[in-house]
């Protein structure tokens, strides 16, 4: 009889670790809280209107390339990728926008015309960041970071010479560029990981990589299309996926976990992967001899950023806007202050329009606009109402300026989101939407550990544990810890 395994969430990668198990052998069931699979991707419809909740960047082809040929498969088995020309706009003012275009020739051309000699010395900027891509990427992500053991070797320990990772991005870029535009569009992927570019590894140059030589990618039908997509193929390989169930405890027995109790019923295992919140699984579903880590740890933890979003249906469509459109009209570094050092409501916000139906009629009634707009902010802030409402106005205000037509008053759907549902949806540590930080001291063995250290048969996976935050890296952990638990419990 294969071995119960219970898989506590159906995000990225709960679902990638669910999957690789069954097809391992194992008997695998994912109980998860809400009424769809995806987490943070999960997705809704209102008034003709599609919306994606959560990730709309599709970067790293290759690592769902990978994920699908695993099991036999490829992408356009389940849905229909298309390459975004330009692949983002940025808006530095009123009358001041670029559209960074596909392909490598098109991109140094467009530097050359900021800062003549640039076009070539992006070259080489990337040719660097490759390498830093293929061995984080194709390497170190792959660690489950158990063990200094892993990380042993000459060859290991040349990559990480390599890889810039005790020099700030911020001082490497400015090796490469010095016109402010050309920087702001070079530090911009960081902006999520939790620290400011002069606090950031250069290291995460691979970023860069992934955006500017790989490309910015869309699955028509949104981004929900890779979650339908991991849905079916785990469904195939025998997984059984209960939705609405509301884990309240792990039960531990001889420091074993023998049983799950929802809110519906009682599960036996044989073992546990937790693809939930990890500070939410250690500290409200163990008791306090179970636990991995104590509240001191968790609160000496750096977060990244969370989010306000809102969602909007116009009933019109709206001029100069791509389909991600980056709004860099204010001071970035101040921003970046307010986010990581001096955490509060931004004073004047850098924020991120999406325009999906711009690319896929699907998503919006015709001759309406869907737009999903997005300002990172620290985590722990209190969103009441009113405090939603004076940055809808302030995004309104910018927005109308910059497209030069009224946008207000042809919004004939509305919804925002913020710390709070984050916290009651995903039961995100402080709110968070991205994860922790990835900084030096919160990086691969630093990270919180995928197994845990009282409990035999109980792991992690996710953007808390190895190897970090975003849909990429959290389908591979869902694949390491798979294969973690396939070492032990074979």
């Amino acid at each position: 009889m294969p071995k119960r395994i219970l898989v506590i969430g159906a995000g990225f990668a709960g679902l990638a670790a669910a999957t690789s198990l069954a097809q391992k052998g194992y008997d695998v069931t994912i109980l998860e809280k809400n009424s769809m699979a995806g987490g943070r991707a999960r997705v809704f419809q209102a008034d003709g209107f599609t919306f994606d909740m959560g990730p709309s960047w599709y970067w790293m082809p290759d690592v769902f390339d990978t994920y699908f040929e695993r099991f036999g498969k490829k992408t356009a088995d389940y849905y229909n990728l298309v390459r975004l020309d330009p692949s983002y706009k940025v808006i530095f003012g009123p009358e001041e926008a670029v559209d960074l275009p596909a392909g490598l020739d098109n991109l140094a051309t467009l530097f050359d015309q900021f800062e003549p000699g640039s076009g070539p010395r992006l070259r080489s900027f990337l040719e660097q960041a490759a390498y830093k891509y293929e061995v984080g990427m194709h390497k170190f992500v792959w660690k489950p970071s158990r063990s200094l053991t892993e990380f042993i070797s000459l060859k290991l320990l040349a990559d990480v010479a390599r890889l810039d990772i005790f020099q700030s991005l911020a001082s490497h870029a400015r090796k490469y560029f010095q016109h402010p535009r050309l920087l702001e569009i070079v530090e911009f992927p960081v902006l999520f990981l939790g620290a400011t570019p002069e606090n950031t590894p250069a290291m995460y140059s691979l970023m860069n990589y992934a955006e500017m030589a790989l490309g910015t990618w869309y699955p028509m039908g949104g981004m929900h299309e890779i979650v339908k997509a991991m849905v079916s193929l785990a469904e195939e390989k025998g997984v059984k996926i209960l939705l609405n169930q509301t884990v309240q405890s792990i039960e531990v027995t001889n420091r074993q976990a023998k049983r799950i109790v929802t809110d519906k019923g009682v599960f036996e295992t044989d073992v546990v992967v937790a693809g939930a919140d990890y500070q939410h699984v250690d500290s409200a579903l163990l008791t306090d001899g179970t636990r991995n880590y104590d509240d001191a740890y968790w609160k000496s933890r750096v977060m990244a950023p969370s989010s306000l979003l809102f969602y909007l249906g116009v009933n019109k469509r709206i001029p100069k806007l791509q389909h991600h459109n980056l709004f860099f009209d204010e001071d970035f570094k101040l921003h970046a202050q307010e986010i990581y050092e001096t955490p509060r409501w931004p004073t004047k916000p850098l924020f991120y329009a999406s325009a999906p139906s711009k690319t896929d009629p699907s998503v919006a009634p015709a001759g309406y606009e869907n737009l999903f707009l997005l300002i990172p902010v620290a985590p722990d802030l209190a969103d009441d109402e009113e405090t939603r409402e004076r940055y809808f106005t302030m995004l309104m205000d910018r927005l109308e300026t910059y497209t030069g037509t009224d946008i207000r008053n042809h919004i004939v759907f509305k919804r925002s989101y913020a710390h709070t549902d984050f916290k009651q949806d995903y039961n995100a540590f402080r709110g968070n939407a991205y994860g922790l930080a990835n900084t030096l001291k919160q990086t691969a063995l630093l990270k919180p550990s995928l197994k845990n250290k009282r409990v035999n048969n109980l792991f992690y996976t996710g953007q808390l544990t190895v190897p970090g935050p975003g849909v990429p890296p959290s389908l591979i952990s869902g694949l390491v810890v798979a294969d973690e638990v396939a070492k032990e419990f074979s």
